[in-house]
């Protein structure tokens, strides 16, 4: 590959570390840490080596959900195949401010088998804290059963979940309705400075055994 084809390519990916906003949730027993990243060999303090230990949750910065994240004995994240995630992708800017809806959808004649990534007004703003975000833009139900009908095979979101949880049901029943309908999930894209259009999409899961989901890296091209 050329320099120029290097250039060409746009990392969609938000960088892991502690200063990433995560979800709310998790119990006084087990509760939600941000992504920590700590080393124990340091060439910088005269060791050897340089190595780190990461410790993160499954769902933590830009990750694919598996159906086996809200579905017992679903499929899991390492038996994903492979071209889900990779080849001709489109990115659709939506303009509503509130939630994806069906309405604004209709009219970008989707096909069953597209990758579609979602730019919204989330990127990069909703990202810029260590807290949530308080407003951010997400998947109405009605739209993910409009994506689920017309057989999508991906979906992404630029947001570290797809669903509202200001909405009663919508994260379950938005999770529930695409991975239900084997629609794989990217949440936690980040879409600042990425333009509409074709794309060739290159993004991979960790090979997590039995996985929920896996962090991954996403990358576009334009076609």
């Amino acid at each position: 590959m050329n320099i120029s084809s290097v250039s060409e390519w746009k990392d969609i990916t938000l960088p892991l570390g502690k200063n990433i906003p995560v979800l709310p949730g998790g119990t006084s027993e087990r509760p939600v840490q941000p992504p920590k990243v700590e080393r124990f060999f340091d060439v910088d303090k005269g060791d050897k080596v340089t190595m780190s230990r990461i410790e993160i949750n499954s769902h933590d910065g830009t990750h694919i959900d598996a159906p086996l994240h809200f579905f017992y004995g679903g499929g899991s994240i390492d038996e994903m195949p492979l071209d889900t995630t990779i080849g001709r992708a489109r990115v659709i800017e939506i303009k509503d401010k509130e939630s994806i809806k069906p309405e604004e959808l209709e009219a970008y004649d989707i096909q069953p088998g597209e990758r579609l990534l979602f730019k919204t007004k989330n990127s990069p703003g909703a990202y810029e804290g260590k807290e949530p975000a308080e407003d951010y833009v997400y998947i109405s139900t009605e739209a993910a059963r409009f994506l689920a009908d017309k057989k999508v095979r991906l979906i992404g979101l630029d947001y570290l979940t797809i669903g509202s949880f200001k909405v009663a049901d919508n994260v379950k029943d938005t999770h529930e309705t695409l991975l239900g309908n084997g629609v794989y999930v990217i949440e936690g894209l980040n879409m600042s400075g990425v333009e509409a259009g074709e794309y060739e999409l290159i993004c991979l899961p960790l090979r997590l055994e039995k996985g929920d989901a896996g962090p991954c890296r996403a990358i576009l091209r334009p076609l």
